[in-house]
């Protein structure tokens, strides 16, 4: 057992069925800590939920034969939806507050037509498919709500919305939450699949929910035009905020209208005031009884009525904590604005990591580094040169400041991935030129396809996909990007260069290879992480990749150790800071372990790979998907040079534990899993009948337990 001592997670307390001190005792009597998981639950024997829901009116309105709303089923439904905001409020901003993130502007917004909806049900099980289908899955807290008031869930579950462990994910995953029906995926890409629930159940309504950002992706319509050719019963509620991460798509985006674009396919739509809730009856009445598909567009400003946040984009994500204290101190709810006030932030509770600096965030320098660059140009010849395209992700891809810096050459592109990489190859077909294009990793899988044409264009598009590998992504499985190798999917061309793939280490190298690659020709992919990465350090203590370091393309960097060690561990991006803490502490047991960075990960190093090939063993540790990643690709390399070192593979295998810092451990490449698989690998002389791995066996898997202290959290 381990308390760390930081005073932001002293109320606390973490379990590590691994020790990596290497005098440590055998750690087998904490092995099964199977009889500790009905206990770990942040509120476990202490706090209930502080808004009481049972006060939530079980309201049946019939739309079919209810042609306006009593006096009795409107009093009731603005109480509900009261009620519904409220606890949105209070749990959203709890787990943003707790460093665990999540959104609150999205479901908030909702919570009218999603009560509306709800009566229907209740009145009409029969004749609809009682499932809140959601296209935005970063509303989740939605689903999650309503299974509590639907009584699948307890309600203080609710209080650990997006930990680690607790089956909240930031987005809905089917069968890992009670009372979750669907599996969001990515925003804008659940129309199609509701199409086909639709055809499975002709004789039921199937209503979708849905955002003025979900309508921009290219999914929605070509499931528009399914469901009108087909005459779907599906009716689409769509909150038209007008907001999204970047701002308002009225001012960067003009033209786009989310029912006129709706009407171009044949959908019957009509526009409606979200907080006028007769109106809004009304429009879902006819949506209800409307043969064929339609769609309401429902009109509102993000978080209406929240002083001070109300139609800013800062609602989009958790509700920040001093708006949600004064919200809720307005509603009357004391005891949720004192139990904010005392949330302690999470944070990975193994510290300090071996040769580890300052941590900083790869993702945001790269913006920096592409901003350096442009300000070497003049004017006309950024103009001429170089386009940036944003998807909506600015400030979580380091884009921002480029916007700010250099808005003659931005371009605020919207949710469209598709037409935005289009776009940037297209401009970047001609010699001399470069497009810059910035996206999350995951939404790399929906462009493969456009990748291809860049590719056989001759296109020179340097990419920017963040929120790499599963660390911090507490919106879980659908959001991980690890399968950033799918990219690297082109056969060799006598015309044009190979696709380049890079995941630097840290802030230093990221720069680095920024600068290196920049003016090259063809694709250049470069990945980062969402989470902060800390500088990787020699034994001295300075910086790897600072002064003096220059990135060079095909070439490994050995981090730790020389030519002749036991073996290897071969790493890159987040992983690397976590397997040099592990080649620390297998040096003071006696394992000679070499550490090599391989930041351009689809490249041969072949004077490494003599280096590892000719050693005892081989580990490849990786955030990627283990069945698309790093290892695969190397154990091949390999083999081609009929080298045959004993060689294993740490790296993501299994749909996500939700949290933050908790994915690295679930996942099996934290510190204490590599040295346990480097054990299981090479046993150093002298040890005793395997002893050493005895001792570190076990995979290192951190939950957090509730309040200790009397008072406290």
């Amino acid at each position: 057992a381990f308390r760390p001592a930081s005073p932001v997670v002293s109320t606390t307390e973490w379990f590590l069925m691994e020790c990596l001190d290497a005098k440590a005792a055998p750690m087998s009597k904490h092995k099964d800590m199977s009889h500790k998981l009905d206990e770990c639950q942040p509120w476990h024997g202490h706090a209930p939920f502080p808004i009481d829901l049972s006060q939530y009116q079980k309201v049946a309105i019939d739309p079919w034969t209810t042609t306006s709303l009593s006096n009795k089923d409107r009093d009731a439904l603005k109480t509900n939806i009261s009620l519904c905001r409220d606890a949105l409020v209070f749990f959203t901003a709890l787990g943003g507050a707790s460093g665990y993130g999540g959104h609150t502007g999205g479901a908030f917004d909702m919570m009218p037509e999603v009560c509306l909806a709800d009566a229907f049900f209740r009145a009409c099980p029969s004749k609809f498919v009682p499932t809140f289908f959601d296209e935005a899955g970063h509303r989740v807290a939605t689903q999650y709500l309503f299974a509590v008031l639907h009584g699948q869930m307890a309600v203080d579950r609710l209080l650990d919305y997006r930990v680690g462990h607790k089956a909240l994910p930031g987005h809905p995953e089917l069968g890992l939450t009670e009372g979750v029906k669907f599996s969001s995926g990515r925003l804008g890409h659940l129309w199609g699949h509701v199409n086909g629930v639709a055809l499975a159940e002709p004789d039921r309504t199937v209503c979708c929910f849905s955002s003025d950002g979900s309508q921009m992706e290219g999914n929605t319509s070509e499931a528009a035009r399914m469901a009108v050719a087909q005459k779907l019963e599906v009716k689409l509620f769509i909150d038209d905020n007008d907001t999204t991460i970047a701002g308002h798509p009225s001012s960067y985006m003009k033209g786009f209208n989310v029912g006129q674009t709706l009407q171009g396919h044949g959908l019957a739509t009509e526009d409606v005031n979200g907080e006028d809730l007769d109106a809004l009856f009304a429009s879902m009445r006819r949506a209800v009884l409307h043969s064929g598909p339609y769609a309401v567009v429902i009109k509102r400003s993000m978080c209406p009525g929240v002083a001070d946040l109300e139609g800013s984009n800062e609602g989009h994500d958790a509700m920040p904590l001093k708006h949600a204290v004064q919200y809720l101190q307005s509603r009357g709810h004391s005891e949720a604005v004192q139990l904010l006030q005392k949330v302690p932030k999470t944070k990975d509770p193994y510290e300090p990591y071996l040769g580890a600096g300052k941590f900083g965030a790869p993702r945001q320098v790269f913006g920096e580094s592409v901003s350096r660059i442009l300000g070497q140009l003049s004017s006309e010849e950024r103009r001429q040169r170089v386009l940036v395209v944003d998807n909506d992700l600015e400030g979580s891809c380091g884009l921002k400041k480029v916007g700010e810096t250099f808005p003659e050459i931005y371009l605020k592109g919207g949710i469209m991935e598709r037409g935005n990489f289009s776009a940037c190859a297209g401009f970047s077909s001609c010699s001399g030129r470069c497009a810059v294009f910035g996206t999350f990793a995951a939404f790399q899988e929906m462009i493969l396809s456009e990748v291809t044409m860049a590719r056989l264009n001759h296109c020179n598009v340097l990419c920017h996909f963040s929120h790499s590998g599963v660390d911090d992504m507490s919106d879980n499985t659908c959001h991980f990007g690890v399968n950033n190798f799918f990219s690297d999917l082109g056969l060799k061309s006598k015309h044009a260069p190979d696709t380049q793939l890079f995941f630097p280490a840290d802030v230093h190298q990221t720069s680095k290879v920024v600068e290196a690659v920049f003016w090259q020709s063809g694709l250049r992919f470069i990945y980062t992480t969402r989470s902060k990465v800390p500088e990787i350090l020699d034994d001295t203590g300075r910086a790897v990749f600072g002064d003096g370091y220059e990135f060079q393309l095909g070439k490994d960097d050995l981090i730790w150790g020389n030519t002749t060690c036991d073996g290897y561990i071969v790493s890159y991006g987040d992983a690397l800071y976590r397997s040099l803490d592990a080649v620390h502490r297998l040096q003071r047991m006696g394992v000679a372990v070499g550490l090599v960075n391989k930041c351009h990960v689809n490249a041969v190093d072949e004077d490494m790979m003599q280096t590892i090939g000719k050693s005892k063993f081989v580990l490849v540790v990786e955030s990627q998907n283990l069945q698309t990643g790093l290892g695969l690709r190397l154990g091949t390399w390999l083999l081609e040079r009929e080298l045959t070192p004993k060689f294993a593979r740490c790296g993501t295998h299994k749909e996500g534990c939700g949290g933050t810092w908790e994915q690295a451990y679930y996942q099996g490449y934290d510190s204490a899993s590599i040295v346990s698989t480097v054990l299981e690998l090479f046993t150093p002389q002298g040890s005793k009948d395997g002893a050493l791995k005895e001792a570190y066996k076990g995979r290192a898997v951190a939950r957090p337990l509730g309040a200790v202290a009397a008072g406290g959290w």
